[in-house]
């Protein structure tokens, strides 16, 4: 069954956001929009505890981060957070009623797209007053967070090669290249027994590419086996790269075997240290921070602080003339209106939606995967029902500004501004390709608790409550669960994640970066098939 719901219930969470960012939170459970039919547990709340501020009584255990309901609502009505519906009532609830996927139906309805009617432009602030942080200029322009020699491989033929490559260059082997961070393999499992030609074999090249041209990266080597369908020639002329001092090109059939490439490769990256050495950090404008926004282990309090956190860190950025890309095309199912409406354009809007449609229609058909419906199970111990409730925290990652563009997976990405990247919702892959389109930092939410780094660009980590940040603090970068401690503001919060961006892209390494994360989250999406 399929319906419109109301333009009330279609409303973009942007507006209720500003009710909230200005002021702390107190009290046992959340309101996020006066129209909610729902409250969120701040913390356990046991049964029979009355909630004043919302005239009920609870009827059942509520778990931190998880919605109970504040009226009774029949069988079939929208659920409703932050004025969004996430579900529909499966059985008449009573208020004060603990509401998950025990007692939440998921079920398709129409939605109001309004392509680009709620569009409004950043005002960019003059580059004079712009933010700055500590960025490598490079000789084309652009600004990188990072210095590494990368090591790429056409084919998983060539992946143990890469591999010995970057393992011959330890700490000790670059302590006299104190300006290079290392030197990083990019392997997979691809390359060969796939189209010689068409979407797969385009998206491999294009993010092997935008891998050997990253702005992370001083120099690179591409090795390949030799017989591979994913040809280093083919590569070359398709992605417009060409042999020069900072990029060499090996085939192992060529070069004489698997130990002959290694040394060979390794002699390479030698001659190419003293060059790639030879930067220094100069004063930049924040405009050339290009952040990858991620999030997993998704957990009820996403949606309350570390996403519309970092959404306001975006905006900030935006404003300063930065991109922040928001991905995981299945992880805005259900809340897709909310960009299409903010949309530059009719045309942006589209674009968006041809994407969704290929998911629904093509790519995901008849499958048991979170587009559908069901999320993780981790997701679901952490207080989401379904998809469009975490649709609902996950867009939140890209701010209240307005979509500018949409671009296909490891596209270049060159528009100023909060932009989307068709990707899956599975990290490293959608990281890959955030990062192959550019992105020279990467910011990650976690409310489970994710361990993820990643190289050339590195990658902070925002926790959503404090008791797991204390938890791993090994692995989190920045409590965003001070917002519902009530010891900061979304808004202070934003400014605190922004702030975070600067330091990182200034060159302070990330806790990912010191536990050595990101040597195997290079993982391309594979949408074709083997043969």
């Amino acid at each position: 069954m399929r319906l419109m719901l109301p333009a009330s219930q279609c409303r973009d969470w942007q507006k209720p956001m500003l009710e909230l960012d200005q002021k702390k939170i107190s009290g046992p459970v959340i309101r996020l929009h006066s129209s909610d039919n729902t409250v969120v547990a701040r913390e356990v709340i046991d049964r029979g505890v009355e909630i004043p501020s919302e005239g009920v009584t609870t009827r059942d255990k509520i778990p931190a981060g998880n919605k109970l309901a504040t009226r009774r609502i029949t069988k079939g009505e929208p659920i409703v957070k932050y004025n969004i519906t996430v579900g529909f009532a499966g059985e008449d609830i009573e208020a004060g009623t603990w509401l998950h996927n025990h007692n939440t139906e998921f079920r398709e309805f129409d939605r109001d797209y309004a392509h680009a009617s709620e569009y409004r432009p950043i005002n960019v602030m003059p580059e004079s007053e712009q933010a700055t942080f500590q960025g490598i200029a490079r000789d084309d322009g652009r600004v990188a967070t990072r210095n590494y020699i990368g090591i790429c491989s056409t084919v998983n033929c060539s992946a143990t090669v890469v591999r010995k490559v970057s393992e011959h260059f330890t700490p000790e082997r670059l302590a006299a290249y104190p300006n290079i961070d290392g030197v990083v393999a990019f392997s997979h499992g691809l390359g060969c027994g796939m189209e010689m030609s068409g979407e797969p074999m385009d998206l491999l090249r294009r993010t092997i590419a935008g891998y050997a041209r990253h702005v992370n990266v001083a120099a690179t080597l591409i090795i390949g086996l030799g017989c591979e369908r994913n040809q280093i020639a083919g590569l070359m002329e398709a992605q417009d790269l060409s042999v020069g001092a900072k990029l060499h090109t090996f085939t192992m059939q060529a070069t004489g075997g698997t130990r002959k490439t290694i040394a060979a490769a390794i002699a390479a990256v030698k001659e190419m240290l003293p060059e790639a050495n030879k930067v220094k950090r100069e004063t930049v404008s924040a405009s050339h921070i290009i952040c990858g926004l991620q999030c997993g282990g998704s957990d009820g309090f996403s949606s309350i602080t570390a996403n519309p956190a970092l959404g306001a860190a975006v905006d900030i950025l935006a404003q300063n003339n930065g991109t922040g890309i928001l991905s995981e095309t299945p992880e805005i199912y259900g809340v897709e209106h909310t960009l299409t409406r903010r949309a530059c354009s009719e045309a942006v809007g589209k674009k968006l939606i041809e994407r969704i449609r290929w998911w629904k229609d093509e790519y995901s058909v008849g499958r048991d995967v979170q587009i559908n419906g069901t999320v993780s199970p981790g997701n679901q111990m952490g207080g989401l029902a379904n998809i469009f409730e975490k649709s609902l925290g996950s867009s939140m990652k890209g701010g209240t500004g307005p979509l500018m563009e949409v671009y296909k997976y490891a596209e270049p990405v060159t528009t100023k501004g909060f932009v989307f990247m068709d990707t899956p919702g599975y990290d490293p892959v959608s990281a890959t390709g955030q990062i192959a389109g550019g992105a020279n930092l990467i910011a990650f939410t976690t409310g489970r608790g994710s361990m993820f780094g990643s190289k050339p660009a590195p990658c902070i980590k925002l926790a959503t409550n404090t008791a797991m940040y204390n938890h791993l603090d090994e692995d989190m970068d920045i409590n965003c669960g001070e917002v519902v401690d009530g010891t900061k503001t979304l808004a202070e919060m934003g400014e605190a994640v922004f702030d975070l961006m600067l330091e990182t892209a200034s060159g302070k390494k990330t806790k990912s970066e010191l536990l050595g994360l990101g040597d195997n989250e290079f993982v391309v999406w594979n949408i074709g098939i083997m043969s």
